[in-house]
């Protein structure tokens, strides 16, 4: 019975840690994630939609423009990374639309200063946050 107890914690952690390590984004970029392909053409109204969007979720720590340069007291005193640029072309965890996407739905673990967002918004809406974010390096 002892033993039968011991391999079900032993694989219920394993699981535990495959899972954790499943849902990090990958710094450099996510060769799984650059596969994944944007179901929402980037239309003028998709586009509009995800500035909107923007506006309302991500300006407070990105900036209105997109350029980050906010500093972020809590992410500061625990030694994180602030909000980046998304406007330039340095991109951390990838730049792929199935990178952005997976990034902004999943967040940046281990401590989710990049805060996942779902559940809070549908894939529809960050599909349009993924394009308005894309047409902004666009224009540069």
């Amino acid at each position: 019975m002892f033993r039968r107890h011991v391999l079900v914690l032993g694989l219920a952690l394993s699981c535990l840690t495959v899972c954790v390590v499943a849902r990090q984004a990958v710094r450099n970029g996510d060769p799984e994630a650059a596969k994944i392909k944007n179901p929402v053409t980037a239309t003028p109204e998709s586009i509009a939609a995800g500035q909107k969007a923007f506006q309302t979720l991500c300006a407070g720590c990105h900036g209105k423009d997109a350029k980050g340069g906010i500093t972020i007291s809590v992410i500061e005193d625990r030694g994180g990374t602030q909000p980046p640029d998304l406007t330039d072309e340095k991109w951390d965890y990838g730049s792929s639309d199935g990178e952005i996407f997976t990034v902004t739905k999943k967040g940046v673990p281990p401590d989710y200063f990049m805060a996942p967002w779902d559940g809070r918004i549908g894939d529809t809406d960050i599909w349009n946050l993924v394009n308005y974010i894309k047409s902004l390096s666009a224009k540069k």
